[in-house]
């Protein structure tokens, strides 16, 4: 069991990584997610307390942020180089943003949670 420093620093580095892979930021020895978006209540490896975290609608932000930037620049240099039809354009730009999206949602709230927990933010400060 790899316990968290109560008091010290917190690796930053560590906690984004083990958010985004969806393990606990604090130990990395278990699962942060119980349901897709839920994370557990606590960790049963090191019993970091889940329920004070605050992320809110940053992962949707960061989301929308990330794809806006990645996809329209491809949107727009395929349809710059071959000429879709526009039942396809309006297929297939929308369903790769909402696969996209959904792949990319419950990784970025990870993250979050392991940002908040590392730099000791909302009911982080406490304790562990």
């Amino acid at each position: 069991m790899n316990q968290p420093s109560s008091f010290g620093e917190r690796d930053l580095r560590s906690a984004l990584l083990r958010g985004l892979r969806g393990e606990c930021p604090a130990c990395g020895d278990a699962k942060l997610f119980g349901r897709f978006l839920k994370p557990v209540p606590h960790c049963p490896s090191c019993g970091q307390d889940w329920t004070v975290h605050s992320a809110d609608d940053m992962p949707a932000y960061l989301v929308v942020l990330i794809l806006g930037h990645v996809l329209v620049p491809i949107l727009v240099a395929v349809n710059m180089r071959y000429d879709l039809p526009m039942w396809l354009d309006m297929t297939l730009w929308p369903g790769l943003a909402v696969i996209l999206a959904l792949l990319m949602i419950q990784p970025a709230k990870g993250v979050v949670i392991g940002f908040q927990w590392a730099r000791r933010m909302h009911g982080f400060a406490r304790g562990r």
